[in-house]
């Protein structure tokens, strides 16, 4: 039976990254030994279940029906495990995706009492500022900062925070203070994912609402290197409270215009369409909820 769940999950990673390889990284195992046991699945099954090329395995007919089978079995077998154990006990496999920096800065601090309460969860946190496939990564449950992109996917809301601009007193003592949303657009702006929309910032005050036209001196890819560079004292960034909080704390970086509001991001934990939430992204949810509200 052990063997015949982990063919079953082999297939799931297989089909889900199309590749041996990437397959065997993920359960310590060899390519070699990965192909003998999807072989000997196919076998089992009497069908074949994937196509073998020299550039990446694809799925046939037959296999795609039977991954959305599979996984719905193995997600149910998980759940039953759970419920089984009578207790908020969690084991198993956890996969995680997240904005690298929000991970760095506001969900690696809170892991250790979720791991203190489950020590027999193994959890895996992919990072990246760019938003991962949640279903060829095998993600059990992704942090996603703004709105949702995939409207078929089960999403709670389990924060919100606040977007603001900051500077470096560097820079600040070089440039000028703005005191008007109107005087940035005599200033540097540093444009990370946080972003602009079509090179305005919008502001709101007291009902009134204002969009500055804003000089891009520097674009980067993820929030650190926004940070970072305003830091340095190249320009004014956009990012979220949570985004730069130890630098407005430590003084490196200063808040601007605080008066004037930019909206809230709010922080979605979102399960993989198509599958049963598992019991453990379930609590996992439940308990940054909690912990990013205190």
């Amino acid at each position: 039976m052990n063997d015949k769940l982990l063919a079953l999950r082999l297939f799931v990673r297989v089909a889900r990254t199309g590749s041996f390889s990437a397959a065997a990284r993920e359960l310590d195992l060899s390519q070699p030994s990965v192909s003998r046991i999807i072989a000997a699945l196919e076998e089992d099954v009497g069908a074949a279940l994937v196509t073998r090329t020299t550039r990446a395995v694809t799925l046939t007919d037959v296999g795609n029906d039977y991954l959305i089978r599979v996984e719905a079995i193995l997600s149910s077998l998980e759940e039953a495990d759970h419920t089984a154990r009578g207790s908020r006990e969690l084991r198993g496999s956890l996969r995680v995706a997240m904005p690298a920096s929000f991970g760095v800065r506001e969900i690696i601090p809170l892991m250790p009492g979720f791991l203190a309460h489950h020590p027999e969860l193994n959890v895996s946190l992919l990072m990246s500022d760019q938003r991962q496939d949640t279903i060829k990564e095998g993600v059990d449950v992704a942090l996603r900062l703004g709105e949702l992109a995939d409207s078929s996917a089960t999403a709670r809301v389990i924060g919100r925070t606040q977007r603001l601009i900051a500077a470096s007193p560097t820079y600040l003592t070089s440039r000028g203070t703005p005191q008007t949303p109107a005087d940035l657009a005599a200033h540097a702006a540093i444009v990370g994912p946080a972003g602009t929309n079509a090179g305005t910032w919008s502001f709101q005050k007291d009902g009134q609402s204002v969009s500055v036209r804003i000089n891009s001196r520097l674009t980067v890819s993820f929030n650190e290197a926004a940070v970072a560079a305003a830091v340095a004292g190249i320009g004014v960034v956009t990012t979220s409270l949570w985004g730069c909080r130890a630098e407005l704390a430590s003084g490196s970086l200063i808040q601007l215009l605080p008066d004037w509001k930019m909206g809230e991001i709010e922080v979605h934990g979102m399960f993989t369409p198509g599958r049963r939430p598992k019991p453990s992204a379930r609590a996992l949810v439940e308990y940054l909820i909690a912990e990013l509200r205190r």
